[in-house]
């Protein structure tokens, strides 16, 4: 259920819609209620101040008239701007960032301020009244209403200036960069809290770990791997929430070991297997719909879970700088750099085991093992063949594995480190020759003699002027 509540939020916060709707739906209410503070002579106070004071109802229609006709067309205006900077967005930086704009908060509130302006002010305009109208018992002006009106109308103009400035911020490479990092960053720091210490592994204590069951083992024979139940994925899409507490929770309960087929961010299909329990004599059919609402399927990956998804867009947006056609290292590097501080961050970080145990130190789940490795394979890993056929790019692939060894403390992940650095040598050696050549080849030396040396961290830092990328 919470899976689902999770999907949900995304999903409205993505929407276009739903922030202008519940400001509406504001607007309603504030009208109906200066309505009912003019009804009851709320608005008596006025009566001093004349120039607060529109004493002629066909005044008062022309105000709100005036205010309601120009929400709806720069309303109008404004819509057709943020499709415009969607499209310049979904072309030139890929299609997987049109999420971060669309769910901006600043082209949600732009939007909603001039419809629910326009619907305030038109609900108040109906209200109004000439003492020679047919049917008026008297004529009626709401003076506090229409005084918020055009209050409302100045806020818009406000919202107005404020958006002029808000999209080409938004639209600004470093901008769009620095949005997907920061989230990348937010989302390591959210999923692994804990902390390692000086060359500590993956796998958190040293105790053993728990027996896997011989139908999960991969030398399993085929009677034994047949002796484990089969749980069918719900639907078709992007594997988005797993919700693992109510999986260990129905582990626990049933007496279950649960292995998982897939994580956040893969793709799956009705009727594909999505989880494995043993023993089988334990699970019933009864029971697969509380394992499968345990997941959140959708028609796109999200960065709820899924930190591949925040790394693969800085990928692409610096593969794309790095074509033929747009020839921009200096966007890779920044790419670069925002990727160097995540893979930094979680350098530092303990990542969860595969094998998740109870409060009892029984084995319950088997998931997807999740290591540094992955992250940096998906990341430096996918770039490095960008970053191989131009120099300042590839100096700054280097420099940015240079930003994570310092985050790192770990022997065999600064051995990673060092081979993306040689990796990064083999796919230049065939596209740079001469100087530039030569300059990736020396940086990558420098820094395997760095990370080789006790004091690495040191080094790295002493070594201002090829780390800073100014030498």
């Amino acid at each position: 259920m919470r899976s689902t509540l999770l999907k949900l939020a995304d999903d409205l916060q993505g929407s276009y819609w739903f922030l202008p709707s519940i400001m509406v739906l504001a607007a309603i209410a504030l009208a109906a209620g200066m309505i009912f503070a003019d009804t009851h002579a709320v608005s008596g106070w006025m009566d001093g101040l004349p120039w607060l004071y529109a004493a002629r109802p066909n005044g008062a229609r022309q105000v709100l008239s005036v205010i309601s006709s120009s929400m709806i067309t720069v309303a109008g205006t404004v819509f057709s701007v943020t499709i415009a900077a969607v499209v310049y967005a979904s072309g030139q930086y890929g299609p997987r960032l049109l999420s971060n704009f669309m769910s901006d908060r600043g082209n949600q509130v732009t939007l909603g301020t001039f419809i629910a302006t326009f619907v305030y002010c038109l609900l108040i305009l109906r209200t109004i009244r000439s003492a020679d109208e047919a049917g008026a018992q008297g004529g009626f002006v709401p003076n506090l209403a229409l005084l918020v009106g055009v209050a409302l109308a100045l806020c818009s103009i406000a919202v107005l200036i404020f958006f002029i400035h808000h999209v080409p911020r938004q639209l600004h490479i470093n901008r769009v960069v620095e949005d997907v990092g920061d989230r990348l960053l937010a989302g390591i720091r959210r999923r692994y809290p804990d902390f390692i210490g000086a060359a500590a592994p993956d796998r958190a204590g040293d105790d053993e770990p728990p027996p896997i069951p011989t139908a999960f083992r991969l030398d399993a024979s085929a009677a034994d791997a047949a002796n484990r139940a089969l749980i069918a994925a719900p639907s078709t899409g992007y594997l988005q929430v797993v919700e693992d507490e109510a999986l260990m929770a129905f582990a626990r309960e049933h007496d279950l070991v649960l292995r998982l087929q897939h994580q956040p961010g893969d793709f799956i299909q009705e009727g594909r297997t999505i989880v494995e329990a043993w023993p089988p004599e334990r699970y019933d059919e009864a029971s697969a719909a509380s394992v499968t609402k345990a997941f959140a399927v959708g028609s796109r990956r999200t960065a709820l879970q899924d930190l591949r998804f925040l790394i693969d867009e800085l990928v692409e947006i610096a593969g794309r700088a790095l074509s033929p056609g747009v020839n921009d290292p200096f966007t890779a590097l920044t790419c670069l750099d925002w990727l160097g501080a995540a893979c930094s961050d979680l350098a530092r970080r303990q990542l969860p085991p595969p094998l998740r145990m109870d409060a009892d130190g029984a084995l319950r789940v088997i998931t997807h093992p999740v290591t540094f490795e992955t992250y940096m394979e998906r990341g430096f890993g996918a770039l490095a063949q960008y970053c191989a056929g131009d120099m300042v790019a590839a100096l700054g692939f280097i420099r940015a594995l240079g930003a994570v060894s310092l985050g790192c403390d770990d022997p065999g992940r600064l051995r990673l480190i060092g081979d993306h650095g040689e990796r990064l040598v083999d796919l230049a050696r065939p596209r740079l020759a001469g100087f530039n050549l030569e300059q990736v080849i020396l940086r990558a030396a420098q820094l395997r003699a760095a990370l080789a040396e006790p004091d690495y961290k040191r080094r790295l830092r002493d070594s201002a002027a090829w780390f800073g990328g100014t030498g």
